[in-house]
C-alpha cells in the first residue's frame, strides 16, 4: 500500500531538479545536457546556468544516482551532504531493508545505508531533499527517526531505556514462571497444573502488554507491504494464546481438561525479551571502544586570558588562545606547547603504551593525558577539527557503512519472512489435512514462525565490523570504511614508499663533494636554494651547513617533480637534484661518476649541483645521504612474510639505496627510481599478482594509495596521503600494517562464522519445527539463542592485541 508521502515522491519520480557545481559557461551547460540525455530512460534534460540546477524528466525508471553519475562522467559534480540519523523500532534484517526501500524511494537521496546494530542510517542526499523529508520517510516505514548529532547519547541517557527492558523482562519471567512449573513437576513425577483461568490471567499480560512492541512493529511492517521478525512472533504467540482460548471456552468447566498451550505463548516471548535484552548488552559491548574515544574529550579547559587563568567550557575555546595543562589532567584541545616539559599518555589515541617526551614546539593531542609536567599550549585545533573529533568521525563512518558481503544478506533478508510465512502455512495445512489434529498443526506452524530469525542475519555483518574497527581503534588502527576492512583480508602484495614509511624519514648528510674541492662552499649554495623547504633532504643539507648559508640570497627557486629544484644565487641558474635532472640539463656527471656509484652501492641517495647558464652547463659537486631503516622494520616485514604476503618497495631513489634498505629488512622485490607519477602504474602493474595495498606517507604517495585495492597511510604523513587511504596508522610503525592485516582477516572470518550459524539456525531450525520436531518453547529458545550467539561470537574480537613485534 502506499502511504501519502511515498505516493508523492513516486508522483515526482518522473520530473526531477538537482543542483550542479563546477559550471562556468554555456559550453558546460550543453556537456551536462547531453550527458544527462544519454541516460537511458530520460526523455527532457534542461540544466540553467544561472541558478546551477538542473531539470530532468523521465520515464519513472531511472534512479537519482545514475543521473548524478553521468554529470560526473561529465566533469561537473551534484552537491550533496551525508547525514546520519538515529532510527528506532529495528529489530531484524527485514527493518533494514525497508527502511532503505523507503529512504530510496525519495527523490533526492542518491544514497541511503542503514546498520542494525549501531541502530543508525547514513543517507546522502542532495539540496532537494531535507532532514525532515527523511525523517517522515522513516516514520511512514513504521520507524522513528532523528539526526544523530556529533555528541553521542552518553551513558546515563541510555540507562531508563536499559532499566525499563530489564523490569519488562522480570516481570515477564515471573508471570511465565508459574506457567512452566508443570513442566518441572512432570521431572519429578508430579502433576502441577494450573487452572485454566488462572493460566489465561498470567499468559494475557505477557502476551498484550510485553509482547506488544512485537504486535505494534508487526502491524506498521504490514502497512508497509512487508514483514519481520516481530511478525513472525506475534503470529506464532497469537496463534498459541488463540487456540488456548479457544480450548479454555469450550471447555465447560475450565478445569483443564482440555489442551492448554498458554505457557508456549507467554515463554515464547519471555525468551525472545531475554534474547533481546542479551543482544542489548552484547551490542553495547561492541561499541566498548568508540564509548572509550568519546569518554576522553575533557569538558573545561584552564585559558589564560587578561593574565588570568579561567576555566571555561572547551566549546568556548578559540583557536590561538593559551591553555594551561596541569599535570594528571587531559589535553582539552590540539595545540602546540610554548612552556614546560612533560611526558604525554596517548595509548588510547595512538595504541603507542609508552609516554612520549614533550617540550616547547611539540604537537599534542586532546584527550591525550599529560605527565608529570605544568605546561602552556597554544591551541592550534578545537571541536570536531581535533584528532580526537577526526578519529571518532572515522570509526563512526566505518561502523555505519555496509561491508560487500552484507548486500547478499539483504537480499536473503527481502525475502525471509514471506516465505517463513509460506512454509508456516504449509506446514498447517500439511498437518491438518494429513493427520485431522489442528491443534497439533497450529502448534507446528507456531514452532516455524518462532524459531525463524531474521535478526541474527542482521546482526553478523555489522557487530563484526563494529567490534573489528573498535580494537583495530585501540590499537591505532583506523579503518576508514567497511569495504577496505573486508578487502585487506585478501591482500596478496604489500607494497611500501620507502622514505618515511620503511626509514626514519630524517635523512643525514654525510658526505659533500666539491669538484673544485671546496666542499663548504657547495654546502652553503645547496642550503641557500633549500632555505624554508620541509622536505627531509634539505632539512639534512640545512642542519649540515649551519650558518655558512647565511648571506647567500636565493631567487626564482622551482620544484621539478620527480627531479629536484632550481633557482638563481648571485645570478647563477643551478639546479640541484637528481642524475635526471642533470643529464636533461647536459650536465656531465663524469668527473665524480665513480665516487657516486660507491656512495649508491653503499646505500646511500645522491643528489647533484650543476650550473646551467648561457655560457653551459657544468658540475659543481655532489651531496650524499643516509637514511636508516625504521626500527621493527625488519619484523615487520617477517610478520608479513608469516601471514603469507609478498613485500615490494617502490622509491623514487636509486637502486643502490633502495636495495640497500630492502636487504636489511628482507624485502622481496625493489622498484626504484620510479617517479611519483608513475607509482600508480606500478600499483596497477602489481594487481597481476594479486591484490595490491599500498603503504605510504606523502603527498606524492596519494595516487598510488588511491591505485591500490587497499591504501595504508602512516598517521606520521601528510593530511592528503590519509585521505587517499583505506586504512590510517595512528603512529608510525610498520609492525602496525601485518596487524591491520590480521584484524581483517579475524574479523572477515568473525562474519563467515556468524552468517553460518545465523543460516545454520534456520536451515536445521524451520525444517524441524515443520515436521514437528520442535516444542514452541524450545523453537523460542533457539531463536533468543540464535541472535545472542552470533553478538557473543563476535564479542571475541575484543581479545585481539596488535602484534607488532614489541
Amino acid at each position: 500500500m502506499n502511504t501519502p508521502l511515498l505516493q508523492a515522491a513516486a508522483d515526482q519520480a518522473a520530473h526531477l531538479r538537482f543542483g550542479i557545481a563546477g559550471m562556468t559557461c554555456a559550453s558546460c551547460v550543453g556537456r551536462v545536457e547531453r550527458g544527462l540525455l544519454a541516460v537511458p530512460g530520460v526523455q527532457q534534460a534542461n540544466v540553467n546556468l544561472a541558478t546551477e540546477t538542473a531539470e530532468v524528466v523521465t520515464d519513472g525508471s531511472v534512479a537519482l544516482h545514475a543521473l548524478t553519475a553521468a554529470v560526473v562522467k561529465s566533469g561537473y559534480e551534484v552537491p550533496a551532504r551525508t547525514v546520519d540519523f538515529a532510527i528506532g523500532g529495528m529489530t531484524c534484517a527485514s527493518c533494514v531493508a525497508r527502511i532503505e526501500k523507503a529512504l530510496r524511494k525519495l527523490a533526492g537521496v542518491l544514497e541511503a545505508s542503514v546498520n542494525l546494530a549501531t541502530e543508525r542510517a547514513q543517507v546522502r542526499i542532495t539540496d532537494a531533499v531535507s532532514d525532515a523529508d527523511v525523517i517522515a520517510a522513516v516514520r511512514e516505514a513504521g520507524y522513528t527517526a532523528q539526526v544523530a548529532t556529533q555528541a553521542r547519547a552518553s551513558d546515563d541517557a541510555a540507562k531508563p531505556a536499559v532499566s525499563r527492558e530489564s523490569r519488562h523482562l522480570l516481570i515477564a519471567a515471573a508471570l511465565s514462571l508459574p506457567l512452566v512449573l508443570p513442566m518441572v513437576g512432570m521431572l519429578f513425577g508430579r502433576h502441577w497444573m494450573l487452572p485454566g483461568w488462572w493460566q489465561l490471567a498470567l499468559a494475557t499480560p505477557v502476551q498484550f502488554w510485553l509482547g506488544a512492541r512485537f504486535y505494534k512493529a508487526g502491524w506498521s511492517a504490514l502497512k508497509a507491504g512487508t514483514g519481520n521478525m516481530d511478525l513472525l512472533v506475534a503470529l506464532g504467540t497469537s496463534a498459541g494464546y488463540g487456540l488456548s482460548l479457544y480450548h479454555l471456552f469450550a471447555d465447560s468447566h475450565g478445569h483443564g481438561t482440555a489442551p492448554l498451550y498458554f505457557e508456549a505463548s507467554a515463554v515464547v516471548i519471555t525468551l525472545i525479551l531475554l534474547g533481546k535484552w542479551l543482544e542489548a548488552r552484547a551490542k553495547r559491548q561492541t561499541t566498548a571502544a568508540i564509548r572509550a574515544l568519546q569518554a576522553l574529550r575533557p569538558t573545561t579547559a584552564r585559558v589564560r586570558r587578561d593574565g588570568a587563568e579561567v576555566e571555561v567550557p572547551v566549546a568556548e575555546v578559540r583557536v590561538g588562545e593559551v591553555v594551561v595543562v596541569l599535570p594528571g589532567e587531559r589535553y582539552p584541545v590540539d595545540g602546540r606547547i610554548t612552556a614546560g616539559r612533560t611526558h604525554a599518555d596517548e595509548s588510547l589515541i595512538t595504541g603507542e603504551s609508552l609516554p612520549v617526551a614533550k617540550g616547547e614546539g611539540d604537537r599534542v593531542t586532546g584527550g591525550a593525558v599529560n605527565g608529570e609536567g605544568r605546561i602552556e599550549v597554544e591551541t592550534v585545533a578545537i571541536g570536531a577539527e581535533t584528532a580526537l573529533a577526526r578519529i571518532i568521525r572515522l570509526v563512526e563512518d566505518a561502523q555505519a557503512k555496509k561491508a560487500p558481503i552484507q548486500r547478499v544478506v539483504d537480499r536473503v533478508s527481502a525475502i525471509f519472512v514471506p516465505v517463513v510465512v509460506g512454509i508456516a502455512l504449509l506446514t498447517l495445512l500439511g498437518w491438518g489435512l494429513g493427520t485431522g489434529d489442528w491443534s497439533q498443526a497450529i502448534l507446528n506452524a507456531v514452532a516455524v514462525l518462532v524459531i525463524a530469525c531474521p535478526c541474527a542475519l542482521g546482526l553478523a555483518t555489522p557487530t563484526a565490523v563494529m567490534a573489528g574497527t573498535g580494537v583495530a581503534a585501540r590499537a591505532g588502527i583506523l579503518i576508514k570504511d567497511a569495504e577496505a576492512l573486508e578487502t585487506a583480508h585478501k591482500v596478496a602484495v604489500i607494497a611500501f614508499d620507502k622514505t618515511g614509511t620503511l626509514t626514519e624519514g630524517r635523512p643525514v648528510l654525510t658526505e659533500t663533494v666539491a669538484v673544485d674541492g671546496d666542499a663548504p662552499a657547495l654546502l652553503a649554495l645547496a642550503a641557500a636554494l633549500q632555505n624554508g623547504s620541509e622536505h627531509p633532504l634539505a632539512k639534512a643539507v640545512i642542519e649540515a651547513a649551519g650558518d655558512t648559508a647565511h648571506g647567500i640570497a636565493a631567487a626564482d627557486i622551482e620544484a621539478v617533480p620527480g627531479r629536484g629544484l632550481r633557482g638563481m644565487i648571485a645570478g647563477r641558474p643551478l639546479l640541484l637534484g637528481s642524475n635526471r635532472m642533470m643529464l636533461e640539463a647536459g650536465i656531465d656527471l663524469g668527473a665524480l661518476a665513480a665516487r657516486a656509484e660507491a656512495l649508491a652501492d653503499s646505500g646511500h641517495t645522491v643528489s647533484w649541483l650543476g650550473e646551467a647558464g648561457p655560457d653551459g652547463a657544468r658540475l659543481l659537486g655532489l651531496l650524499a645521504f643516509r637514511d636508516q631503516a625504521r626500527a621493527g622494520a625488519g619484523r615487520a616485514i617477517a610478520r608479513l612474510h608469516e601471514l603469507g604476503l609478498r613485500t615490494v618497495m617502490i622509491s623514487g631513489d636509486n637502486a643502490g639505496a633502495a636495495a640497500a634498505v630492502a636487504q636489511a629488512i628482507d624485502i622481496d622485490e625493489v622498484r626504484a627510481n620510479v617517479l611519483p607519477g608513475d607509482k600508480a602504474a606500478a600499483i596497477a602493474e602489481l594487481r597481476t599478482h594479486g591484490r595490491v595495498a599500498m603503504v605510504g606517507d606523502g603527498i606524492n604517495d596519494a595516487p598510488a594509495l588511491a591505485a591500490a585495492d587497499v591504501g595504508i597511510a602512516m598517521g606520521s604523513g601528510t593530511d592528503v596521503a590519509m585521505h587517499a587511504a583505506g586504512i590510517t596508522l595512528m603512529r608510525p610503525e610498520p609492525g602496525l600494517i601485518a596487524a591491520a592485516i590480521d584484524i581483517s582477516r579475524r574479523t572477515t572470518r568473525k562474519i563467515h562464522q556468524n552468517l553460518f550459524w545465523a543460516f545454520i539456525y534456520n536451515l536445521v531450525g524451520i525444517p524441524l519445527a515443520a515436521f514437528g520436531l520442535l516444542d514452541p518453547v524450545v523453537a523460542g529458545a533457539a531463536m533468543a539463542l540464535s541472535s545472542v550467539s552470533v553478538v557473543s561470537n563476535t564479542l571475541l574480537l575484543r581479545r585481539w592485541r596488535a602484534d607488532t613485534g614489541h
